[in-house]
């Protein structure tokens, strides 16, 4: 088992890579080259720039089992396509039972946008959101062991 980080915007890399070095898991962010990045205790692949680009070099190294942290919806449900798991930011886990209630959302958001409307936007980050997603991903962590 690996995690590996959308990492391009993602606030919990340094958290993500503490809890994996805490439990023995390689960590590998993925990022493009307008966001590349390096951290001691993680394996960094960089992608070209493009719609789409890290999300398919990210699930291209999923295998069943692994865990992502992702904000995208979209790249959340092609991790559980390949039997791997998925968290956002927020320690809320990606299952097949919430995706399409997510996704329908992510549409919703995105016709609303396209007709000249405006959603919000993430609230400030808090200690407490880290501690959520710090939760979560322990949560991921030990129902994986257990299977």
């Amino acid at each position: 088992m690996k995690i590996l980080i959308d990492a391009d915007g993602c606030p919990v890399v340094d958290l993500t890579i503490s809890i994996a070095k805490e439990n023995g898991l390689e960590v590998i962010l993925v990022c493009d080259t307008a966001h590349e990045m390096n951290r001691d205790g993680a394996r960094t692949i960089t992608v070209g720039q493009g719609a789409d680009a890290v999300d398919y070099a990210l699930v291209n190294q999923v295998a069943p089992g692994d865990i992502v942290v992702t904000q995208d919806f979209g790249l959340g449900a092609m991790v559980l396509a390949k039997r791997g798991l998925a968290i956002d930011q927020n320690g809320r886990a990606f299952t097949e039972d919430n995706m399409d209630q997510l996704l329908f959302a992510r549409h919703l958001g995105q016709k609303i946008r396209r007709a000249g409307g405006r959603t919000k936007g993430p609230r400030k980050r808090t200690k407490a959101d880290d501690l959520t997603f710090k939760e979560g991903l322990s949560n991921l962590l030990g129902i994986e062991r257990s299977n």
